[in-house]
This record gives C-alpha cells, structure tokens and sequence, in this order.
C-alpha cells in the first residue's frame, strides 16, 4: 500500500482554509453565509499599483525572475526599511519570496535542525508549528494569555530557552489576537535574546501598517538585534494584495543566501509582474495604505462594541491587524439540545451550522479558550454577523 511521507503525515491541515472551504461549500449550496474565517482584506489593489503591473506586462516582464527577486524591487524594500522603520539594509540582505509564508517557512527550513527547538508565543499563526515541524525541529509553545493581553512576557521566554534552543517566532501586529507588542515590551526581549549566543527572532511584520497604537516598532532597532532578526513583511495585508503573493525577508546575508540557496530548488523567484506590482507599491504614495488603515480601525471599534454586547464573551480590544479573539470557555458544556459545546473547534462548528458565520476555532492558534472572527468585511457585514453569533450563543444552555 503506498504511504505518504511520514515528514507529511506529522502536519496538521490549516484549520484557517478548512473553515474557508467548508463556508464556501455551503455558499455554494445557496446558504447566506458570512465568511470570518479568513485573514484577507476585502479591498480592491489599489489602482495604480494594477497600473503598474499592466505597464510590466506591456513591457514583456514575462520572463523568470532572478531567485531572490529583481534589484529595483530589492532595493524599493531597502528604501522602504530605512523610510519607516530607520532599518539601514542592503539589497543583498534581502530576498524576495512567493509570498510572506514563504518567507517565514524559508527562514524555518534554512535556520532550524532536527531537534532543534523554536519558541512560539501562543495565541500563534495555525502554520509556525507546522512548519517547525516540516524543518523536523520542535515547537516549544509558551502560553500569553487573556489577562497578560496575548503578550509573552521576558520571563516567560527566559523559562523556556535551552542549549537546543534555535529561535524565536515573534508576530507584531499579531495573527490571531491584534496585540502590539511596544517598543519597551520589544527591548526587553531583545534583552533576553542577546543574553543567549546563537538565538535568533524571525520577526513576522506583515501587519505593520495595520496598527490604531501609533508607529510600528521592530525588535531590529535595538543594538545588536539586526544581526539576531529576521524580519517578514509582504504587500499581502497592507496594500491588499493577497493573491500577488510577495513576500519578503530582511536578514543577515548569511541567512539570505541560505534562504536564495533553499528557494532556487524549489520555487526559483517570485512572479515577474507581481513583483514590478509591489515595487510602485513601495516607490509610489502611501495614501492607500492610511485609507484601508482607518477603515480597520473603524470596523474594529465596531465589532468590539457588538461583541461586549454578547452574554457569555470577554473581549479585549485588539491594538492591530484586523482580528478579534474573544475568550468563549464559559459555553463549554452547553447545548442548543442537539449539540453540545466541548471546545472552541465545537463553537465554531456551531456558528456555522446555526449561525451562518465561519470563525475559527482557537485550539488551532493554541488558544482552547478563544475562538478568532476577522473584521476585515463590511460594517454591514459585522453587524449582521455579530447578531447571527449573539442569536446563535442565546440558544445554548
């Protein structure tokens, strides 16, 4: 009997697309469903970074790429570093990807051994344990909770790092929570970080401009750290350019040649036209990304109003990104009569099925006690939601 790998079969499916798929399925069958499940903002491209990849299209960018993308956009990236973050970059520090997943799982396959440990705050991204594993290291999840704001503490992270300890996967603007770790919160784990040889933070930005806290701050800032960092960004999240698919990383050269060494066997470089797409995203006025911002903002000052509203859910108020993980543990152990609720995947299910909204469950962001809604959908599309829930949790008991 053929077998798949067993490197395949130590993988979990992503809860994330699964929800999206089963939504789409019921769609599909002529169900009204709102889709929250899925991280995607529901903004067109803006218009004239679509110009300027009919412009490369024109221009006959039709050919391969270079592997770790073309110079002009590499150095669009290093401009854009030193622009907003007063992060100075070469454009052989950074490598270009299909994709900021990409990004995060080349770092992980060229930087973690068998056995090799890698720290993972929890609420975490459905993928960085997966992809730890995928590298045959081990994922050691350490648990920030509700009450700390799904923020892990410097001490937290001194506890859980040994001699096996390879690096540590850190997302600011959080995937699935919001939460925004500060510049003081930043420097006292990059305290920590520095305190230990050979430790290294792969840094997910993605969501960078997507934060109502003010600037944005990099754990690279602090001395000593851009040689210890691995920054992720794209143009996924903030110029709404989700199927482009370009991602980037900002690392030490050594680790950039590694990553240009691992992606030129097995996806060589990036789409051409996308690519010329997301270097006048960089180049060209930012007014866009402060529109889609605002927006956000908005629509997460609505949903946290509608979601404190519901009996049975404690919300926080999320700092970034475009995701609420409200904590819904005190409906574990009731029922509608026909189902019972015994974990978040069970409530998730349940809003589907009876509510018509798709959320994910938060046992797969390691969360047992939350569950995850993006408000990255229309202010009618919130509310409506946000009633389905609260009409769907009334009826458990």
């Amino acid at each position: 009997m053929t077998q798949l790998s067993d490197r395949l079969n130590r993988l979990s499916p992503s809860a994330t697309l699964a929800m999206s798929q089963k939504s789409s399925e019921m769609t599909a069958q002529g169900i009204d469903v709102i889709n929250m499940s899925v991280g995607e903002p529901d903004f067109n491209t803006p218009d004239h970074i679509k110009e300027a990849a009919k412009k490369a299209i024109d221009e006959n960018y039709s050919r391969y790429s270079p592997v770790p993308g073309y110079m002009d956009l590499r150095k669009a990236i290093a401009s854009k570093l030193e622009r907003e973050n007063g992060l100075s970059y070469s454009p052989s520090e950074i490598l270009v990807s299909n994709g900021a997943k990409q990004s995060v799982c080349n770092t992980v396959m060229a930087l973690v051994n068998d056995g090799d440990e890698v720290i993972i705050p929890a609420p975490y991204w459905v993928s960085y344990p997966q992809m730890v594993k995928l590298a045959g290291g081990t994922p050691v999840i350490v648990n920030a909770t509700f009450e700390q704001n799904f923020k892990m503490t410097p001490e937290q992270l001194e506890a859980v790092i040994t001699p096996q300890t390879k690096l540590l996967i850190l997302c600011s603007p959080s995937n699935p929570t919001g939460s925004v770790y500060t510049r003081e919160e930043l420097r006292a784990i990059a305290e920590v970080i520095l305190s230990h040889n050979d430790l290294y933070v792969l840094a997910d930005e993605i969501y960078e401009h997507i934060n109502y806290v003010g600037r944005h701050e990099s754990i690279a800032q602090f001395t000593g750290m851009k040689e210890r960092s691995i920054i992720v960004n794209g143009v996924s999240k903030a110029y709404a350019m989700t199927g482009w698919r370009i991602g980037y990383i900002a690392a030490p050269e050594w680790i950039v040649k590694g990553c240009n060494k691992l992606q030129g066997q097995y996806t060589s470089g990036p789409s051409s036209v996308s690519q010329k797409a997301a270097e006048a995203a960089y180049n060209l006025p930012q007014d866009c990304v402060e529109t889609m911002r605002k927006a956000f903002e908005r629509r997460r000052d609505l949903i946290v109003e509608l979601a404190k509203e519901i009996p049975g859910l404690e919300v926080n108020t999320p700092e970034g990104a475009f995701y609420l993980f409200p904590k819904c543990s005190s409906f574990y152990g009731k029922s509608d009569g026909e189902r019972t609720i015994n974990n978040s995947t069970d409530l998730a299910m349940y809003l589907l099925e009876v509510g018509h909204v798709a959320t994910v469950g938060g046992d797969a962001f390691g969360d047992p006690d939350c569950f995850r809604m993006s408000y990255a959908t229309s202010d009618d599309n919130i509310r409506e939601a946000l009633k389905r829930i609260k009409n769907a949790l009334a009826r458990l008991r």
